[in-house]
């Protein structure tokens, strides 16, 4: 008998490729959705420094679980700025035991940030720093010399963002920088430290960063890294000389680093950023720009209606104050540094399409 005869007409069934099971794959079959999971057991954690994807951050701060964790961040985060003083939500192994690694799944909302462009044409915007309370501005009485405008693209820059600017005038035992302060001389509150070598006011300059967190910013080779190690014993940031040729101070230290400052009166955060020699103002509202300069901000009060306060602006309160000789030579040369950064703002208006 053939092998056939051992199946009956019943059992074509059996041959019915619409009754075949197939076994289901999960994640085939699982629809695609953009929800993310929510991170419930993220902890939240201090933004320390960055280095070449990798984020060292502080979980714990200020108890007695405080530890320094190495993190990564969550590919949801691609193509979002993390920079020093964030505060990140972290989730998977923050032990910060050797060999851990963290993630980063989300950032805190930002209370301040520190930008700047290339240049003030230049609408592509750097992110220096988060949440910053303050700013001290670290100027050289000399070698390197002093540079008024850069001083005031610093405020601007702080005054934008909503930082209290500071300001310290290192080795003047080296110059006397009573002149070069006169220019900053009508702005109001604005506090200021002389530091010369061998006498530095880490006490005094410490007690201004007690329950703060300060950026440090300058130009390269004024002496803001050594600044820090006054500061912060231990840091170990770089430090260098000035140029004697050129004038220029090559730049020590290459990251941004958030370090805390302790002393028996208190705690507190100084971000140290590297030296630069141009702060460009892209980002800025123009008209936040009058805010560093509170004194002349209040002579523009009489300023009539949409008034640009450029230099050749027509019934200006400013230009009239300086042709009647209302305004001392402080005064004359933060109007001068007033009309050329206006200026270069009027010609970026002029590129834009």
């Amino acid at each position: 008998m053939s092998w056939l005869g051992d199946f009956d007409d019943d059992d074509d069934d059996d041959f019915d490729e619409s009754r075949i099971r197939v076994r289901p794959n999960p994640k085939a079959n699982r629809p695609r959705t953009k929800r993310r999971p929510a991170h419930a057991d993220a902890q939240i954690a201090r933004v320390l420094g960055v280095d070449r994807g990798r984020y060292t951050v502080m979980v714990g701060e200020d108890t007695d679980q405080e530890r320094t964790v190495i993190a990564s961040r969550a590919r949801e985060l691609r193509g979002m700025a993390i920079v020093t003083g964030d505060r990140a939500r972290v989730v998977g192994d923050t032990s910060g035991d050797d060999g851990t690694l963290a993630r980063i799944v989300g950032i805190e909302e930002r209370s301040t940030l520190l930008r700047r462009s290339a240049d003030d044409t230049d609408n592509v915007e750097r992110v220096i720093v988060a949440n910053a309370d303050q700013m001290l501005v670290v100027v050289a009485a000399a070698d390197p010399e002093p540079r008024e405008r850069l001083v005031d693209r610093y405020l601007v820059a702080a005054l934008d963002a909503g930082i209290t600017p500071l300001l310290v005038i290192t080795k003047t035992d080296l110059a006397d920088p009573t002149e070069f302060l006169q220019h900053f001389a009508g702005i109001e509150n604005l506090q200021v430290f002389r530091s010369a070598t061998g006498d530095v006011p880490i006490e005094e300059i410490g007690r201004a960063l007690i329950g703060k967190t300060t950026v440090l910013v300058g130009h390269s080779g004024v002496g803001k890294s050594t600044l820090v190690n006054e500061l912060v014993p231990g840091a170990g940031r770089a430090t260098g000389h000035v140029n004697e040729v050129t004038g220029r101070g090559r730049h020590t230290s290459s990251s941004t680093v958030s370090l805390r400052y302790e002393s028996p009166e208190g705690r507190g955060w100084a971000i140290d950023t590297p030296g630069v020699r141009s702060f460009g103002l892209g980002h800025v509202n123009p008209e936040n720009i009058l805010r560093a300069f509170r004194d002349l901000d209040t002579l523009a009060e009489e300023c009539p209606r949409g008034c640009t306060h450029l230099a050749d602006a027509e019934d200006c309160a400013l230009n009239e104050a300086a042709r009647a000789g209302e305004l001392s030579d402080a005064g004359l040369a933060r109007l001068d540094s007033l009309h050329r950064l206006l200026a270069s703002f009027e010609e970026r208006a002029k590129q834009q399409p």
